[in-house]
């Protein structure tokens, strides 16, 4: 009898663990390569797991809503029919234990779930849940104050009717307008998104005071921390910085953008026209699209473009534009806009954020002029751009010089000092200033 071991999949470089939705196979069941056996979920992304072989399901080893790490068995699946194991029972693992060897003996290794706290009255002794919520909506909901008996009128538009965060935001948001409009409805109080407020342990007020507010980091706000005192130790940050004069492309995306959405059927961004700029570039200077293992240098010959996407519940996620370089600005255009949607709408696939060679963050999208970002391990560089800002400039002319109003925009790239030396660095981030100043846009 063969045993095939099924894996929590890899959903994203910076996604160490996921939720456990729902079991669509039981164990004894039948199950085809590549058929649906269980929906997992991310602080991010919702997806299927599917079969790695063709066979029965000889155990489970997690139930629903248990969180587990990348790469930790979830089920096995027998590939030689044993009629005599046919009704084999679950194999239900103690908390702390993925294998049990002996049942005398204490493993080796644990999984920790993080602790979910929610809202007073959600799944506590002032109510019982009556149907499942993702760790991500009962986040919301406590840090919103939303109580069981409102979380349970919130028609959801998931699977099955199950809420999903756009659904909790959008109630959240018309809860707060009902409540600024005199509402008997208690508006959202707590701003701060993903923090769920925590009771003050006396040793706490001793040693802070009691003018202060304690909050507890959600799982999510934990992970990135984590992620980002990770790349830190991980790479030694260097940050250069760059000015483009934009005036050129400010101009031509005015100029076209309407008759663009009318003939392509998208709209024009300046992100497709960044992430152009820096394709044509790395082609010139691969080092900076590689990564490190060990003492080795990896240098990726396909260029996927990962770009910061903001989402709704204030989060980051990194959706990935495969093979950038392959792409004219109609296509990059529609990439972008269309994972930009599916970000949103909490409609992204775990493979749309896996496999970025190279990272582009816009903090002019906040209001920024600059901004020092943090590598996105494991590769080596990220470029961020800064709000376009009008600026009275210096022009050289063979007539002599003068000054003039120009779009002006600043561009810093951090970049990992083991690989990427600041002369490499410098250059690099001067070539796509240059692309971007002499960008000459598409006839329409």
């Amino acid at each position: 009898m063969a045993l095939e071991d099924l894996v929590m999949p890899k959903l994203g470089e910076s996604i160490m663990e996921a939720t456990v939705l729902k079991w669509l196979k039981q164990v004894g069941d039948p199950v085809e390569m590549d058929e649906t056996v269980l929906e997992i979920a991310t602080d991010k992304v919702d997806s299927e797991v599917p079969s790695t072989a063709a066979g029965v399901i000889e155990a489970i080893l997690f139930k629903e809503n248990d969180v587990v790490p990348i790469g930790t068995v979830i089920a096995r699946i027998r590939t030689t029919v044993d009629a005599a194991h046919e009704t084999a029972a679950i194999a239900t693992p103690p908390p702390r234990q993925t294998v049990v060897a002996e049942p005398e003996k204490e493993q080796d290794f644990e999984i920790v779930s993080s602790e979910i706290k929610v809202a007073p009255g959600v799944g506590t002794a002032g109510g019982s849940l009556s149907k499942f919520y993702s760790p991500l909506v009962l986040t919301i909901a406590a840090s919103e104050g939303v109580p069981l008996s409102e979380l349970e009128q919130i028609a959801g538009t998931g699977k099955e009717g199950r809420v999903t965060k756009n659904d909790i935001l959008s109630y959240v948001a018309t809860r707060s307008k009902a409540g600024a409009g005199g509402s008997s409805q208690p508006a959202a109080t707590n701003t701060v998104p993903a923090i769920t407020r925590a009771e003050a342990a006396p040793a706490d007020l001793a040693k802070y005071g009691d003018n202060v507010e304690i909050v507890e980091m959600d799982r999510m706000r934990k992970l990135i921390a984590e992620h980002m005192v990770r790349s830190k130790h991980t790479s030694p940050h260097v940050t250069s910085f760059s000015e483009a004069d934009v005036t050129n492309m400010v101009l031509w995306r005015e100029k076209v953008k309407k008759d663009f959405e009318k003939r392509e059927g998208t709209k024009i961004t300046f992100t497709p026209l960044f992430i152009e700029a820096i394709t044509k570039c790395i082609k010139r200077f691969p080092l900076i699209n590689s990564s490190i293992e060990g003492d080795k240098i990896i240098i990726r010959k396909d260029i996927n473009i990962g770009m910061a996407t903001a989402l709704p519940s204030g989060n980051l996620i990194v959706p990935v534009i495969k093979n950038a370089d392959q792409l004219n600005l109609t296509g990059l255009a529609k990439r972008v806009n269309g994972l930009a949607d599916a970000a949103r709408n909490n409609k992204l696939k775990a493979e749309d954020t896996q496999g970025g060679t190279f990272t582009l963050t816009n903090v002019g999208t906040f209001g920024s002029i600059s901004g020092t970002p943090i590598i996105n391990q494991p590769q080596v560089a990220i470029l961020a751009v800064g709000a376009i800002k009008k600026r009275p400039v210096v022009i050289e002319t063979p007539q002599g010089d003068s000054i003039a109003i120009r779009h002006i925009m600043v561009l810093s790239m951090s970049y990992d000092h083991r690989v990427v030396d600041g002369a490499l660095g410098a250059t690099f981030l001067s070539a796509v200033a240059k692309e971007l100043e002499s960008f000459k846009g598409m006839e329409f």
